[in-house]
Order: C-alpha cells, then sequence, then structure tokens
C-alpha cells in the first residue's frame, strides 16, 4: 500500500505519560487520532478473518458465549507461554498495522495522528508515517499516575514501566517531544505549537 497522502504522525508515550490528555488536545483543533488499541478490537471482531485465525491457532475456548474472544482467557493462555503470545501478535500486529493505514489515507483533514503505545518497540512496522510524536515524563511521575490511576501498588507499577520500552528509546525514535510533566495550560501550548507546526508541513494556513 502506497504511503498516505497527507502528514501522519505517530503518537506514542510511555503508560501513564499523558497520550489520552493530548489525544484530545489535538481533537480539539479538529484533528482526528486513530487508536492502535482500538483497531486492535476491531480487527477480531467476530466473523473477522483475524478471530478465524485466533481460533484455528488456539481452539475454540478462547471465544467467549457472545462470539467474541475471551480476553481473560485469552490472557491466561498467553501469560506464561512466550510462543503463544507471539503467536496472537503475529496474528493481531498485522492487520492493526494494515488498518491504521488505511484510515490515515481515508482520512481528510490537513493531517492526522496514530496513537500507537507500542510504537518504540515496532517502529521498523511504521516507517511510512512522517513524523513521530513522543509524549514524555520522567518515570517517577509516571508511577505516581499509575498507582493513582489503577490503584496499585509501587512494585507492580514498576514492573509494568519494565515491560515497556524504556524512556530513552522512546526519545530515540522522536521526531517531536511534548514534556508532560507541567501543568495543563503548558500542554496545551505545546500542542497548539505542533498543531501549527504540522499544519505548515501540510502546507495548510494556520
Amino acid at each position: 500500500m502506497n504511503a498516505p497522502r497527507r502528514p501522519v504522525i505517530a503518537l506514542t508515550g510511555g503508560i501513564a505519560s499523558g497520550k489520552s490528555t493530548v489525544e484530545r488536545c489535538f481533537t480539539e483543533h479538529g484533528i482526528h487520532v486513530y487508536d492502535a488499541d482500538q483497531a486492535a478490537r476491531e480487527v477480531i471482531e467476530p466473523d473477522t478473518d483475524g478471530l478465524a485465525q485466533i481460533i484455528e491457532a488456539f481452539g475454540p475456548e478462547v471465544i467467549g458465549a457472545d462470539g467474541r474472544l475471551d480476553r481473560p482467557a485469552m490472557r491466561q493462555r498467553i501469560f506464561a507461554d512466550r510462543d503463544a503470545r507471539r503467536t496472537l501478535e503475529s496474528i493481531i500486529h498485522p492487520r492493526v498495522r494494515l488498518r491504521l493505514q488505511e484510515l490515515a489515507l481515508a482520512d481528510t483533514g490537513p493531517y492526522c495522528l496514530l496513537a500507537i503505545p507500542l510504537l518504540a518497540e515496532h517502529i521498523g512496522h511504521y516507517r511510512w508515517v512522517d513524523r513521530v510524536l513522543v509524549v514524555d515524563t520522567d518515570e517517577a511521575t509516571q508511577i505516581q499516575r499509575l498507582i493513582a490511576r489503577d490503584h496499585i501498588d509501587e512494585a507492580l507499577a514498576r514492573r509494568i514501566l519494565a515491560s515497556q520500552a524504556t524512556r530513552e528509546q522512546r526519545l530515540a525514535v522522536a521526531d517531536d517531544v511534548i514534556d508532560n510533566r507541567a501543568d495543563a495550560t503548558t500542554l496545551a501550548t505545546q500542542v497548539a505549537a505542533l498543531h501549527a507546526r504540522y499544519l505548515e508541513l501540510a502546507g495548510h494556513d494556520r
């Protein structure tokens, strides 16, 4: 598939870095944000080829009474089985990438954003995006937010962070960075500046 005609910005960041807040800021500027997690749900809906391949690989026991993937059962299946996890990812991830590219191609705005939490881990598959925007914050802030948001202890919060790409790995793939350690006003100012830059990249007047 050819690269999208309009600029496509891949948005990423570690857990509890504030990606959702940044997404909302861009949507307030009229920009569409397409979410990889939502795409991952869509590509394994009932009657899709994706779900059929999951059934073929794991058996019908991972399907709930409603005909949809039984996510708790699947999590248990792949939790301690690396090969099973890789199999599941090999089914879902290519379909997610294709879905995001289809959405970007169909977008009618001056530019669009793709929210991809695990972008740094899979950057090689997204060479077709125009820029990478990283929402950055320090680990201490992430841990504090995770504890407050998910009502977990610090040890679990640290394990969750350790399972993702490091802050340094994310920054290494960044074209643009939003520092999300400050207040909401500062964040909105940063987003507004990037919005103006992306409009310029797209050849649009502000």
